[in-house]
C-alpha cells in the first residue's frame, strides 16, 4: 500500500487490491485489549502477516447490545483489565509506531465518544492512525455531528444495514456511507451459526443497487466453508466471534484459522 495513503482511501484501497487478487477482502474483528493489551499488539501484525486485509478493534464497553456472548465476556474482561477508549486509540499509535499498515477501524458505541467529546475523538483517531469508525447504536438520523467530524478528519463513517431493511431506507444509508457498506447477515447479535442465513444473494443484490462502495458481510460467518460461500456474494467478509474465540488459545491458533479463511476466500477462475 502507497505511504500516506490514510483514511477512507487506506480502506479503498485494500479492497481494490483484494478485488485485483480476485477474492474477497479478509476483514478481521478483534476485541481490543482482549486477552490483554499486549497480546493485541501481538495479534494485529500477526493478522496483517497472515493475509487478512483490513482488522477492526473493538472498543470494549459496559453494554454491547449488538454483540452475542463471546464477545461479550471478551468485553469485559478487556474492561476488568482497564481497556478504556483513550487506551484502544493509543493502541493504534503503538501498532502504527510499530510498522501496521493494514486499515484498522474502530468498531464500539456512541456513548463513549459522547462522553469523550466527538469532534476532539475524531480528532485523536486520526492522529494515532485510526481509518474508521463502525457504530452499531448509532441510526443515521442521529449521526450528523459524527459524520460531519470523520468527513473533516477524513476518517470512513461505516453503516451496518441488515437484511430487513428497507429498500428506501438501505439507499439513504448507503448514500452516506464511506469506507465501506457493511451488510448484517441476519437479525440479532453476533456469534457462531451453523449456516448462512436464507437469502443472502437477494440481499447482496439490493445492496448493490443502492450503493457503489464495497459490501462487506458480517455476523454469524465463523468458519472457511461458510467465508467461502459469503466471499461468492460480497467484496469482503468479516470474522469475529470466531477469531476472539481462538484468542485466548495464542497467536498460532489465530494464525491457523486467519491463513485458512485466507485460502477458503480465494474466488475460482
Amino acid at each position: 500500500m502507497a505511504e500516506g495513503v490514510t483514511g477512507e482511501r487506506r480502506i479503498a484501497a485494500a479492497f481494490a487490491t483484494a478485488a485485483a487478487d480476485r477474492r474477497a477482502a479478509l476483514v478481521i474483528y478483534l476485541t481490543a485489549g482482549w486477552p490483554s493489551l499486549e497480546a493485541t499488539l501481538t495479534l494485529v501484525p500477526m493478522l496483517e502477516r497472515a493475509g487478512a486485509d483490513l482488522v477492526e478493534l473493538g472498543v470494549p464497553f459496559s453494554d454491547p447490545i449488538a454483540d452475542g456472548p463471546i464477545i461479550q465476556r471478551a468485553s469485559y474482561g478487556a474492561l476488568q483489565q482497564g481497556t478504556t477508549p483513550r487506551r484502544c486509540v493509543e493502541l493504534v499509535a503503538q501498532l502504527r509506531a510499530g510498522g501496521v499498515r493494514l486499515p484498522l477501524v474502530l468498531m464500539g458505541y456512541y456513548n463513549p465518544i459522547l462522553a469523550w467529546g466527538v469532534g476532539d475523538c475524531v480528532r485523536a483517531c486520526r492522529e494515532a492512525g485510526v481509518d474508521g469508525l463502525i457504530v452499531p447504536d448509532l441510526p443515521p438520523e442521529e449521526a450528523g455531528e459524527l459524520d460531519g467530524a470523520t468527513r473533516a478528519d477524513g476518517l470512513a463513517l461505516i453503516p451496518l444495514v441488515a437484511p430487513n431493511t428497507p429498500q428506501e431506507r438501505l439507499a439513504g444509508i448507503a448514500e452516506g456511507a464511506r469506507g465501506f457498506l457493511y451488510l448484517v447477515s441476519r437479525p440479532g447479535t453476533t456469534g457462531p451459526r451453523d449456516r448462512l442465513a436464507d437469502g443472502l444473494a437477494d440481499y447482496v443484490a439490493r445492496a448493490r443497487r443502492a450503493s457503489r462502495l464495497p459490501l462487506a458481510l458480517g455476523f454469524g460467518i465463523s468458519s472457511p466453508a461458510q467465508a467461502r460461500q459469503a466471499a461468492r456474494l460480497a467484496d469482503g467478509v468479516v470474522i469475529g466471534s470466531a477469531i476472539v474465540e481462538q484468542a485466548v488459545q495464542g497467536p498460532e491458533a489465530v494464525e491457523g484459522l486467519v491463513r485458512e479463511l485466507r485460502t477458503a476466500m480465494a474466488r475460482e477462475e
